[in-house]
This record gives C-alpha cells, structure tokens and sequence, in this order.
C-alpha cells in the first residue's frame, strides 16, 4: 500500500451534501445530460453561462429583491452540475481544461454574487454587514482554496460543513426569508470553521504519512 492510499484509508473523507445530492439526482440529470451530448453543446458553454448568471442574482440582491434572488439561485444553481456530468458523458479527459475553468469560474461567480451583498449594505450605508460580507467572502475562497492545495499536494480535503453546495443552500434559505444580514453572518463563521476543518484534516494525513516514513 503507498502512502496515499494509507492517508486516505486513515482519514476518510464523509460523504458530503454534493456527493449525496449528486446520487440521488441521477435520474433527473442523465436524461438532460444525454440530450445535450446528441447536439455536441460543449460542457464549457454551460460552465460560462453559469458563471453570467451570477450577474442577474447580485442584480437582484443588490435592489433587495432578496426572495426573488433565492428563487432564481433555486432554478438556476442546480444546472451546474450538468456541464460536469455531461463532460463525462462526451468522453472528455477528466481534470483538464473543462475542469480548471470550472473551478475558476466557481470562484468568479461567488465573487460576483457578494458583490450584491456588498452593493446592497453599501446602499443602506451599513458599515458592519458591509464589514460582515466581507469576511463570508474571504471565508468561501479560504474553503475553497484550502482543498484545491490539499489536492495539488496530493492530499484530501473533501471535507467541512459549508462545501460549496452548503454555502449555496444556506443563502438561498435565508434569502426566502427575506434576512440576507442572518447569512452572511452564518456564512462569516462558518465558511472560516471549514477552512480551519480542512485545514486539520490535511494535517492528519501529513502527520500519518511522516509516521509511515519513520
């Protein structure tokens, strides 16, 4: 057994919402997936218009349309995980291109979507959600780039309560209820605990790779 195999029978990962969300809505997603692959849509289409559509929900959140942004966010997030299911459906090399403007664009567009937030509370010229929006932001990126590190490094850090999918669940409920300031808040706290969360479960597994080494 090498040491990566080691490591991740040591320190698995949990099943995580994206992970069960996924599997349960196969059924919905491959019929979608199969007809667009008949009309050869590039995967990467999918990717940038999901990516724009994050213009029109700050949009609505910056004028306070807060329910309206939730319903459209309900409608129009969950397509995302069509381009890569249907990257796989076309037989395309898993971990390339596709994969790095995706994970690019995910960052972008959680950029563009605080920017509503920020917009909004610049507005209402309310310096301590405008000061609160800003660490939810920072806190998402730190999420998301402590696992994309882990992963460059050849570790795991699949892990955490607010993954991307989580965060997205999150603005979307408080939004309906029309309280954008609750998850922002939510979001401050716990996008951080997440990243401390990856954080420790990349250590793990360094801590048992140098006992493997000993």
């Amino acid at each position: 057994m090498n040491h990566l195999d080691s490591k991740e029978s040591a320190v698995p990962d949990k099943l995580t919402l994206t992970d069960f969300l996924r599997a349960k809505t196969v059924f919905i997603i491959d019929p979608i997936v199969t007809f667009l692959a008949k009309y050869r849509l590039s995967p990467d289409t999918l990717t940038v218009a999901g990516m724009l559509a994050h213009f029109f929900f700050a949009w609505l959140i910056s004028i306070g349309q807060m329910q309206w942004a939730s319903v459209a966010m309900f409608i129009i997030v969950p397509l995302d995980a069509l381009d890569g299911a249907l990257a796989r459906k076309l037989g395309r090399k898993q971990g390339g291109f596709g994969a790095f403007l995706d994970s690019t664009l995910d960052r972008f567009a959680e950029i563009i979507l605080f920017g509503g937030f920020i917009s909004y509370y610049v507005h209402q010229s309310n310096e301590l959600m405008l000061a609160v929006a800003y660490i939810a932001i920072t806190g998402s990126l730190m999420v998301s780039y402590t696992r994309a590190r882990a992963e460059a490094l050849g570790l795991s850090a699949k892990v955490g309560v607010l993954s991307r999918v989580e965060r997205y669940a999150v603005m979307m409920f408080f939004l309906v209820l029309n309280t954008p300031h609750i998850a922002l808040i939510f979001l401050a706290i716990f996008t951080y605990f997440t990243a401390f969360q990856r954080m420790h479960h990349v250590w793990q597994q360094s801590r048992e790779t140098a006992d493997d080494e000993s």
